[in-house]
């Protein structure tokens, strides 16, 4: 599944790089949503936070423009406390910064702000003790597991259903999820990512797009797991 193909139209940070790499010029804008999204899973519905950047520019007179989810933050224990997944966020965030600075492509860096986050949607309870517990990532999993520890996975994903709310409409998405179960040095922890996602009344046109798009993503994280030594079962979105 894994390819050297290059994208003009890219769809993820790998694109962007690659196109770096084979010499396309061109600068990157950044932009952040904080939204409020109602997920329907498994039968009940919950209201969470999605901690999103937008990448767009343009290559050869052609804009681009893609989107990548980097926290889910909930006000309840059905995902991260949103002060949480502020700085997880940005900690997935920084990672991303490092290989485009690495690969020469300039852009302003921006973080999330938990503070501009709370002035928005007032309701939120911000709570210092939230912010110092639960931002490990995934990649601190790996890096354990590169330290000799056994490190096992379990993958669940899921094709959730959603509803985003912007300030001024509504935007029916489908997000393509993956949960992991982690067991390590006798603790458990458990992470929740977005792969990709797709318009859900456009489905028939970008549901394949986006499981590409999931797919590579999943494969660069299982390459990292394989280096880590990591055991896990692979799966993949169909």
């Amino acid at each position: 599944m894994d390819d050297d193909t290059i994208i003009t139209e890219p769809k993820r940070i790998t694109d962007l790089i690659k196109l770096k790499q084979h010499g396309y010029d061109f600068a990157l804008d950044l932009s952040f949503d904080i939204v409020p999204v109602n997920f329907a899973h498994q039968k009940s519905e919950f209201q969470a936070y999605v901690f999103l950047c937008n990448f767009s520019g343009e290559i050869e007179n052609k804009a681009f423009k893609f989107r990548k989810c980097y926290a889910r933050g909930c006000p309840h224990n059905l995902c991260p406390h949103v002060a949480q997944a502020v700085m997880i966020a940005n900690r997935y965030l920084k990672r991303d910064y490092k290989k485009l600075s690495d690969a020469g492509i300039i852009f302003e860096e921006k973080i999330f702000n938990l503070e501009d986050m709370v002035v928005k949607y007032e309701e939120l309870d911000h709570k210092k003790d939230d912010i110092n517990r639960g931002i490990l990532t995934i990649h601190d999993y790996i890096n354990i597991a590169k330290e000799g520890n056994e490190v096992d996975v379990a993958i669940n994903l899921e094709v959730i259903p959603a509803v985003e709310h912007f300030a001024n409409h509504k935007n029916a998405q489908t997000f393509l999820m993956a949960d992991f179960d982690i067991t390590t040095l006798g603790d458990k922890g458990h992470f929740q990512r977005c792969f990709a996602c797709f318009k859900t009344e456009n489905e028939a046109e970008e549901k394949p797009v986006a499981i590409a798009t999931a797919n590579k993503r999943v494969i660069d994280l299982f390459k990292e797991f394989d280096d880590a030594k990591i055991q896990y079962k692979p799966c993949f979105f169909t």
